[in-house]
């Protein structure tokens, strides 16, 4: 018999960290277990990965489905989760996980074996000019090729100043630039904004306005000298018809994909599979995960035919993260299976 329970846990930053919807000290999350009653040793692990303020399944009752699905977490095969993409997400992960052994396998691959890595980028948080340009000298220091700027909360001018001096030091073959707006554009400027930036030989920009403004956001697609990436236009669409509607309606370059905000893996294979119907191009994100959602994530992303770097985290946000095999070389995320997972939780529900 399937058993389940769950724990909160707050995640907290080193640094804050900045984005357009203000500065970031800790983030909640979930951690689910799950076992069968008759070898109780081995268990799954996923991480419920609330993203407050940002998710669509941010609402009073999340915590009240999390209970539900522990409780009834033998008819598991009958949720509808898709409008609570976090508890699929975690749900899914730890049952691949125990499908697996309870190691923490969750798409067995040569990346958990070590002998595969996945190139990554390296973000540079939103904070004054001089503080992210010092961060933009360690990231191009420790190797990185692809740098990811977030865009939009200091001044316009400055941001642009910062995108010269790294264009001033390496060319487009040399440093690959992704910006991410977050939506902090509004519709009547975006594009003046998207020229002055295609200066800079930018590789794309992420969500230039707010979601949920298709017809502007398939006019800026339209008329972008810059390639646009959807991100947060994603998360809440959750069938697969609407999908295919937005990415026909808004004609993006790219989509983001965030497996925990855009309903677990499943939903993100969706995306995908839409994303290929449409000729759209995509790469995958993690979203301020710890190292489980994060290892999940990463896994699943090494089982994909991925062409460029890929936005996954390094699990070093945090001051208190669940130590874990996952380890960064340079510009690359690699999983070491030498390494062991500490996981310790006092309090379950």
């Amino acid at each position: 018999m399937l058993k389940a329970c769950y724990t909160p846990y707050t995640l907290r930053f080193k640094v804050p960290s900045g984005t357009s919807r203000g500065i970031l000290t800790e983030k909640e999350t979930y951690f689910l277990k799950v076992w069968d009653d008759n070898s109780p040793a081995a268990f799954g692990l996923g991480e419920c990965a609330l993203f407050k303020g940002l998710g669509a399944d941010d609402r009073p009752e999340y915590e009240s489905v999390l209970q539900q699905v522990c409780r009834d977490i033998e008819r598991y095969d009958t949720f509808d989760l898709s409008q609570w993409s976090s508890i699929r997400f975690g749900l899914e992960t730890a049952l691949f996980d125990l499908r697996q052994g309870g190691r923490r396998v969750i798409f067995p691959s040569d990346f958990v074996r070590g002998e595969q890595s996945i190139e990554i980028n390296g973000l540079i948080w939103m904070g004054d000019k001089r503080t992210m340009a010092a961060r933009i000298e360690e990231k191009l220091a420790a190797g990185f090729s692809c740098i990811k700027l977030k865009i939009g909360a200091i001044d316009f001018e400055d941001e642009c100043d910062l995108l010269a001096y790294i264009r001033g030091r390496y060319s487009r073959d040399d440093i690959e630039l992704r910006v991410d707006a977050n939506g902090a554009f509004s519709p009547d400027v975006a594009i003046e904004y998207l020229k002055r930036l295609a200066d800079y030989d930018l590789h794309s920009i992420e969500q230039p306005i707010r979601a949920g403004q298709w017809e502007a956001m398939a006019r800026l697609c339209e008329r972008s000298p810059l390639p646009i990436a959807l991100d947060e236009e994603l998360i809440g669409v959750n069938h697969f018809t609407d999908k295919m509607d937005l990415l026909k309606t808004i004609s993006p370059q790219y989509v983001v994909l965030k497996p925990s905000l855009v309903g677990g893996f499943a939903g993100a294979q969706e995306w995908l599979d839409a994303a290929r119907a449409c000729g759209v191009g995509w790469w995958i994100t993690s979203a301020l995960e710890s190292n489980v959602g994060l290892n999940a994530i990463a896994q699943w992303t090494a089982t994909l035919p991925v062409t460029m770097p890929q936005g996954l985290g390094t699990g070093a946000l945090y001051t208190n993260n669940v130590p874990s095999p996952l380890e960064q070389e340079r510009n690359v995320l690699r999983y070491n299976p030498g390494k062991e997972w500490l996981f310790s939780m006092n309090s379950w529900k």
